[in-house]
């Protein structure tokens, strides 16, 4: 299992903030203090009270994938091309 951390819909659509880092992963082996990095888009200022709701924290299982190392790989149709290569 991990954590996610992801922003708060109402926080990013009234006043701007958001994780910065979104979704910040929580390893399940963590047992520090959990911290937020948020980040503030609006040119207002933002102040954070002990107490306020400022990020959700979502559970979920994740996969462990298992590589191979090979020494070539086949020919994808796209070929090299990269960034928006697939079309919109």
């Amino acid at each position: 299992m991990e954590a996610q951390i992801r922003s708060r819909s109402g926080l990013a659509a009234e006043h701007g903030i958001i994780v910065l880092n979104s979704p910040g992963t929580i390893d399940s082996d963590y047992r520090g203090e959990l911290k937020v990095i948020l980040f503030n888009t609006s040119n207002a200022p933002f102040s954070v009270r002990s107490g306020d709701r400022i990020a959700q924290l979502v559970i979920a299982p994740f996969v462990e994938a298992e590589f191979q190392s090979l020494s070539e790989i086949s020919e994808a149709p796209r070929g090299d091309r990269d960034l928006g290569s697939t079309g919109i």
